[in-house]
């Protein structure tokens, strides 16, 4: 049984798939991602039929998903209430709704198949993955988390991001796995000329790095992430707010005219904003502007006069109306209920405890902070590449509040850390990202880690960063110019295919017969 479990079509993919995992954080095996694609392109290149295909790239993306965010059974076996077997039941339903994504790529593939394996494989396959991958973090909100692209945050490929985002560094990848595949049953010249190629790629992109596509619009100064690690399971008991109340003041006041920004997590605060503002957060505010500091934290808000609340970043305006951004993109299942006629009387009957969150209504994602404009985004939104350079070009620098602290000592918050690196640099601007129990961090424009947290530690993070003005090409084209791209490469493979089969049907493909020679 072994045996033929080894000989099988689909392990082999699944642990390729697997291997591609391993180019996430916290491995960052970078390298992996390339055999992997050239595996599943070879068998998608020898699928049968369209369902083989479909099967290929299915059993190869639950090794992607079923090795890359497992990590999902975390929250919903210790804060769901279900119990372990049903949390990993619940995790690998998911996972094998996110292996269609790569499954339908292969029955595209299959589909549009011409008769040039070369044209296959460095057009065909590379345009399908990426545009699965689109699709991926699209479709029922979207959920693109693994992206091939942030596979390379630490490798010159990073120097492109600013050019194209992680769309263009996915197809960017896709294309050199596609190019390798066909040197390897190719001439010398072509094996060469790839060596070439790739040698020249990768001296050749650092150099690239010195480009600057922002600059500075004032004078650098120094933030500081408060991450106080306060563990999930207490962090909504009632007795806990006064101590959380005085830990992320006291942790506050020791930075205070020192920074000139201090940045709290995601839901720091576990009360409403309305409950505190005038006898604690107000003042606070008052005495850490007295010495020179402003301060942004995350703090859940009700609607006066209505049912509705919001997971919200506010800067306390010390006297009068406070500045709230309101989360706009929430999670399914952890924040609302989408479709509550259909789910909510199965959330009801299992006793999953959720959050009942209104999305927030601003047209763009800017508060004030440290007298500049800065892009917010609250927890997952930063995954979003669109939605964050929404903000652009008026932000200065961005902010992403985090809780990861859901997800426990997983792979979960390294792989969040690596999606916020690459959003500095797809915008050209310093990130902070302030998370409860870590991984906080303080991101260059290029992606580089100016600090770090550990993670479930308490910790205080400063560092220096510089407001920054400017567009890059990312920014200005829009998260939807590779994927357009794409599929206009996809839409002429199938014209080609369909004047392949109009020829084969015709056959105009063939020479015409001779005429017998006259008399």
């Amino acid at each position: 049984m072994i045996a033929r479990l080894l000989v099988s079509r689909w392990f082999p993919l699944l642990l390729a798939g697997a291997l591609a995992s391993r180019a996430f954080a916290p491995w960052d095996w970078s390298w992996a991602v390339f055999p992997s694609l050239m595996l599943l392109f070879h068998y998608w290149g020898n699928a049968r039929t369209p369902a083989q295909a479909f099967r290929d790239g299915w059993f190869w993306g639950l090794g992607l998903f079923g090795f890359g965010v497992f990590w999902l059974h975390i929250s919903i076996d210790q804060y769901g209430n279900l119990g372990t077997l049903t949390a990993m039941a619940i995790a690998l339903v998911f996972i094998a709704y996110l292996a269609l994504f790569p499954a339908l790529a292969g029955w595209l593939v299959a589909r549009l198949r011409g008769r040039s394996a070369t044209l296959n494989r460095l057009v065909l396959m590379p345009a399908a993955f990426v545009l699965g991958e689109w699709l991926r973090g699209w479709l029922f909100t979207g959920f693109p988390w693994l992206l091939l692209g942030y596979t390379q945050t630490d490798t010159p490929l990073a120097a492109l991001a600013p050019l194209g985002g992680v769309w263009l560094l996915s197809w960017l990848i896709a294309l050199a796995s596609g190019l390798l595949l066909a040197a390897f049953g190719a001439g010398w010249r072509m094996r060469v000329a790839v060596a070439v190629l790739a040698f020249g790629l990768w001296f050749g992109l650092p150099w690239l790095q010195q480009r600057h596509w922002t600059t500075p619009t004032g004078k650098a100064f120094e933030v500081s992430i408060v991450q106080a690690n306060i563990a999930q399971r207490d962090k909504w008991k009632p007795e806990q707010l006064r101590p959380t109340l005085r830990l992320y003041a006291s942790m506050s006041e020791k930075v205070a005219g020192r920074s000139r920004l201090i940045l709290w997590p995601e839901t720091a605060v576990p009360s409403f904003l309305h409950r505190i503002d005038a006898y604690w957060l107000n003042p606070l505010a008052r005495r850490l502007r007295a010495k020179g500091s402003d301060l942004l934290l995350g703090i859940p808000v009700a609607k006066p006069g209505s049912k509705d609340y919001f997971n919200a970043v506010v800067r306390p305006a010390g006297t009068g109306k406070p500045a709230i951004y309101a989360k706009r993109h929430l999670v399914p299942f952890g924040e609302y209920a989408p479709l509550p006629a259909l789910t909510r009387p199965v959330i009801d009957a299992l006793g999953i405890p959720m959050a009942a969150f209104s999305p927030g209504e601003a047209k763009r994602p800017l508060l004030d902070a440290a007298g500049y404009p800065a892009g917010i985004s609250i927890c997952y939104e930063d995954i979003f590449s669109g939605e964050v350079i929404e903000a652009l070009p008026d932000a200065a620098f961005l902010i992403n509040v985090s809780n990861d602290a859901w997800f426990g000592d997983s792979a979960a918050p390294w792989q969040h850390l690596q999606m916020a690196r690459m959003r500095a640099m797809e915008s050209g601007r310093y990130m902070l990202r302030a998370t409860n129990t870590g991984v906080s961090a303080i991101i260059g424009p290029n992606g580089a880690l100016k600090a770090r947290s550990g993670l479930m530690k308490r910790e205080i993070l400063s560092a220096r960063v510089v407001p920054m003005g400017g567009m890059t090409p990312y920014a200005t084209l829009g998260p939807r110019a590779v994927p357009t791209l794409l599929a206009g490469l996809l839409a002429i493979m199938a014209w080609l295919r369909y004047r392949e089969r109009a020829d084969a049907a015709t056959g105009s493909g063939q020479n015409p017969p001779r005429r017998p020679a006259s008399g």
